[in-house]
Formats: structure tokens, C-alpha cells, sequence
């Protein structure tokens, strides 16, 4: 059974005491480079998506290095680019690093290097996508779920368009395993209840590439036949809107999203787009970190767990898998701001001030 955000935390927080409380030691990898305790590597896919840097990446470096006063993080950027982050991968496993957190530009093309850093004793934790490779752990989010969360908020916001609507799909990349589960998730909510009028892949999620697609999709099927938008993430959310204002769109139709960036929280209260996607990082991070130190001890990662997953080769490792949240104007206080992601002050810009008290953020 997949854990609740709240008994995952709970237990997160029991292991890392006990994780904390063993002394940092070197790991099953080869020799590091001369650091006192274990040096784990943590490789991000790209800034166009804001969470990577702004949330995953600070929260990761911190969880780590509370249960590891003497780990060292190294950390780099792949900037969407596949032979960039294969090249950073080579660079950290001839360094000897103890542990890699790895969140994949393309998951089938990052497996030889997965396979690479095995060979030479290093495990990987595929964080948030599963990457193909012999992994040594997983943490993420229910993808089907948090596509099934999409589709029914677009129907719900929809209203009475629903029974004879038309939708444009802005879905992710499909060389993305996550957006390849986004997708199944949202259509098997919106398959028989609208008619998708256009559907798009998005390579590398890029925020322009769904600009243009939306504009295309206005053009062919005409500005006032769109009933609803759903985009896989606030980055597509934010290109496809602009489009649709572009053109003259007004109202704007419901746009989903996913990633509770500030700009779609923002575009959330000022009413263009209706919904995100809230995944909560500080849990994610809190897995990633643990399975991390403990992998990076040579320490079984089963006690740090709480869940298991099949990868693509079928074999089972241990995971944890977390239940992400719907945010709409009525619960941005309830979630984002309760959680601490963002302040109220953050959020309302001058501008939002009368929407802003609208949605009782003030």
C-alpha cells in the first residue's frame, strides 16, 4: 500500500535519527577523493523547471548533510542535455563518489551509465523519474495519480462545457517516464467524458515548445472551441496560456499544471490557470537523502524505506512512494503556505493584492 505523505514523514523522521546516530564512514564505492566521510553526487536534469534548483536540490544538500555532518555533495546540472549529464555521471564515478541521487534527462538513454557506476560499486537512487540501470533505490510521486488528479480538476472546472467540451492535450516527454504515467493517469480520467480536440508531446518540456503547439491547436480547432487545457506541468501551463492570451482568449478555459511553481501559483489566484499539481518536496528530499547516506554507508536501504518498485528490468527495489495534492485558489493557504513553501507576502505581489484577498490570502 503506498504510504500517506504524513506516516511517510513520520517514519522518514524516526529513520533519519537512527541513520544519524550511526558514524559516517566510507562506502562500497571506489575511494573518494580524499574527503573524511562519504561524498554523494546529485545530478539534476535541467533549470527550465524551477523546483530542481529552488526546492530539490537545497532541501536534498540540507537532509544529507543532517544525517551526514561529514558527507560531501557534489552536485551539477545536465541543462536538458543528454551527453552533458552522461559526461557529469562519468566524471563522478571516475571520482569515486560513494553515491549518486540521480533525476534523468531521458531514462532509457542514462541506463549505461546507471550500468557504469554498478560495475564500479557506486549505487544510484533515481530521484522523482525512474531511470532505466540497475538502481539501488527510488523515491517519487504516484505519476498515474497525479494524472488523474489533472483530469478530474480540468472536468471539474470545466462545468457544464464537460458533456460536449473540447480539450488540447500539452503533454510531457515522452522519453520521461513520468510523463509517460502523467498522461495515462489523465486519460484514463478524460478518455469518454470530452473530446480532445489536439494533443502534443512536449521534448524536453520546454515552456515555448508549448506556446507554439498551443497557438497551432487555436488555429486549427478556432479560439472559442477550446473548452479546457490539460498541461502536465506549470511550465506548459504557463506557454499555453500566454498563447491563449496572445489570441485574444477570454475567459481563459481552465489550465491544468503540475509543480506548484510561484509563477502558477500566482497565475492560480490572478484566475489564468486553474489548478497545479502540489508534490511536496521536503518528504521526497527526506527519502532521497536517507536512501542516499545509507547507500553511500554500504547500509541496507530496507530500513529506510517504506515501499518497493519494479523497474524497467523487473527486478524489485526498495522505494518511497509519496501521494501528491490538487491546488486550487480554495486551498493555497491550506497547502503552500501551511507547508511553508510560500509566504502569503511571497505570493501576493502588488498587483494580486484584490485577487489575493479574494482567495483569503491576506
Amino acid at each position: 500500500m503506498r504510504a500517506r505523505i504524513r506516516d511517510v514523514a513520520l517514519a522518514l523522521t524516526a529513520v533519519s535519527t537512527a541513520v544519524a546516530l550511526t558514524a559516517c564512514g566510507t562506502g562500497t564505492g571506489a575511494d573518494s577523493g580524499g574527503g573524511n566521510g562519504p561524498e554523494i553526487g546529485l545530478l539534476l536534469p535541467d533549470a527550465t523547471t524551477a523546483r530542481w534548483e529552488t526546492q530539490d536540490r537545497p532541501l536534498l544538500e540540507k537532509e544529507i548533510r543532517e544525517l551526514c555532518e561529514e558527507c560531501e555533495v557534489e552536485h551539477a546540472n545536465a541543462k536538458n542535455e543528454v551527453a552533458i549529464q552522461q559526461e557529469q555521471m562519468n566524471s563522478m564515478i571516475a571520482k569515486g563518489l560513494d553515491a549518486l541521487v540521480l533525476v534523468a534527462v531521458d531514462a532509457r538513454s542514462l541506463g549505461a551509465a546507471v550500468r557504469k557506476a554498478d560495475e564500479a560499486g557506486i549505487p544510484v537512487i533515481a530521484y522523482d523519474r525512474l531511470v532505466e540501470g540497475p538502481i539501488s533505490g527510488y523515491v517519487s510521486f504516484d505519476g498515474e495519480e497525479v494524472g488523474r488528479l489533472q483530469g478530474r480538476a480540468l472536468l471539474e472546472g470545466m462545468g457544464e462545457n464537460v458533456s460536449d467540451g473540447q480539450i488540447v492535450m500539452l503533454n510531457g516527454d515522452p522519453s520521461d517516464p513520468n510523463a509517460v504515467s502523467f498522461k495515462k493517469g489523465a486519460l484514463s480520467v478524460l478518455t469518454g467524458r470530452v473530446k480532445i480536440g489536439k494533443a502534443y508531446d512536449t521534448l524536453q518540456w520546454r515552456t515555448e515548445s508549448a506556446h507554439m503547439n498551443m497557438s497551432g491547436a487555436i488555429s486549427a480547432l478556432g479560439a472559442g472551441n477550446i473548452d479546457g487545457v490539460y498541461a502536465a506541468n506549470d511550465g506548459l501551463a504557463a506557454g499555453s496560456i500566454s498563447a491563449l492570451r496572445a489570441n485574444k482568449v477570454d475567459p481563459l478555459p481552465p489550465v491544468t499544471g503540475q509543480d506548484a511553481e510561484l509563477g502558477a501559483v500566482r497565475r492560480i489566484v490572478s484566475g489564468h490557470q486553474y489548478m497545479t499539481v502540489y508534490k511536496p518536496f521536503a518528504p521526497e528530499a527526506t527519502g532521497g537523502a536517507a536512501m542516499a547516506v545509507a547507500a553511500a554507508r554500504g547500509e541496507s536501504l530496507d530500513r529506510v524505506t517504506t515501499d518497493t518498485v519494479r523497474t524497467h528490468s523487473g527486478e524489485t527495489v526498495p522505494a518511497v512512494m509519496l501521494s501528491p495534492l490538487t491546488v486550487t485558489v480554495d486551498n493555497i493557504k491550506e497547502t503552500l503556505v501551511k507547508d511553508g513553501v510560500y509566504t502569503v507576502q511571497q505570493i501576493c505581489t502588488a498587483r494580486l493584492g484584490a485577487a489575493c484577498s479574494r482567495a483569503g490570502l491576506t
